[in-house]
């Protein structure tokens, strides 16, 4: 009883410090052009409140994946697997591409350069490979073509209203 207890007290305080620093970071985001101007917004308690209300309904998203998966485990894994160090390799050589004078300014650089990035990337294309041999990582594999998408259009739709203003 006592373990259970600890091990739900950290879950619920992780899942907290993620709702947080979430709906914080699509504030800031906002602020920086990056986000819709929508999340800009504060309640009367200086919460963000629209950043919030969509952090926690993406957190809703979990339940049916809960219900289609064998086990949280299985839950977890899939949406651990879609949120891989891939969009963060992708973005960082989309900066050397369209900053390249703020890359070579830069203190923290890749090392290895364009060399170690195209390496990380084939290195995550045997980790996708590898991940469709065992039935719990198949079905991320599966959604990520559908989440890249969605953040796609997204992307595009945030794109086109920033640059009609």
């Amino acid at each position: 009883g006592a373990v259970n207890f600890v091990v739900l007290t950290a879950a619920a305080s992780s899942a907290n410090s993620g709702i947080y620093s979430t709906s914080r970071m699509l504030y800031g985001l906002s602020w920086a052009g990056h986000a819709p101007r929508t999340f800009r917004a504060l309640t009367a308690r200086s919460v963000p409140g629209p950043a919030l209300l969509v952090t926690c309904a993406a957190l809703l998203t979990s339940i049916p994946l809960m219900y289609v998966s064998d086990s949280i485990m299985t839950a977890f894994v899939a949406v651990t697997t879609v949120a891989s160090v891939l969009f963060i390799l992708v973005s960082y050589m989309r900066f050397r591409v369209l900053r390249p004078e703020l890359h070579a300014a830069s203190a923290f650089r890749l090392p290895g350069g364009w060399a170690a990035a195209w390496g990380s990337l084939a290195f995550f294309a045997f980790v996708t490979w590898t991940l469709t041999l065992e039935r719990e990582t198949w079905l991320a594999v599966r959604v990520s073509p559908l989440w890249l998408a969605a953040l796609g259009v997204a992307w595009w739709a945030h794109s086109r209203r920033a640059a009609s203003r």
